[in-house]
């Protein structure tokens, strides 16, 4: 398989992070988002929503969007399962992944941040309280689901609840959002970052790091 991916994105961080934990071995091709490689013919043509993630099976079928992505994953190789199947535990598993993936997720990518700052102006220092702001008040959401009884979001093993925590929790430390009322959240992302096979999806770990000073 073939994962079309940018270091820094979180959306990738997870689809790569879910991949690992199943032992499912995968090409990585960088993605240049801020050069704007994600808007070239040939991606687009890979990828209409003119972003990353995107994974090509080894058939060749083109999946996008990283929710959906995990979800075929996790239907494909359902072991270790990332998504349950009781329905109940399930729909809480997902209100937590969803709260990441949908509520904070949309406005906090580089689109965004950039157009804030080409259409309306906003300076870096506004850009930042931006980027806080929703982190703070969709953590404060997702910080009340969690128990502070497990190592996980729901358990002893990493879910894909997790995996959108963690990845999330690595652009608010870029962002320097204040964490010391989301204990549980900070509890998770260090259990996550322990476990290997999530370790070396973080974004420092990639092919196409770079330096940011």
């Amino acid at each position: 398989m073939k994962l079309y991916s940018y270091w820094r994105s979180t959306t990738s961080y997870r689809v790569r992070a879910a991949l690992n934990l199943k032992g499912l071995p995968f090409e990585t091709v960088p993605v240049d988002l801020v050069a704007g490689a994600q808007r070239d013919p040939e991606y687009v043509a890979l990828n209409p929503g003119v972003g990353v993630p995107t994974l090509v099976l080894d058939e060749g079928a083109v999946l996008t969007q990283s929710m959906a992505i995990l979800d075929y994953i996790d239907a494909t190789w359902p072991e270790p399962r990332l998504i349950p199947a009781e329905p109940l535990e399930r729909a809480r598993v997902l209100a937590v992944a969803h709260g990441v993936a949908l509520d904070i997720h949309p406005v906090n990518n580089l689109r965004v941040v950039q157009a804030l700052g080409t259409e309306f102006g906003a300076t870096p220092d506004q850009k930042k309280a931006w980027m806080q702001d929703w982190m703070t008040k969709g953590f404060a959401a997702i910080e009340a689901q969690l128990s502070p009884d497990t190592p996980f979001a729901f358990g002893d093993a990493p879910n894909i609840a997790d995996l959108c925590i963690v990845s999330q929790m690595y652009n608010a430390e870029r962002w320097e959002v204040p964490l010391a009322a989301f204990p549980n959240l900070t509890r998770i992302t260090a259990n996550c970052l322990a476990v290997p096979a999530i370790m070396a999806a973080h974004p420092d770990n990639q092919p196409d790091a770079k330096e940011i000073k």
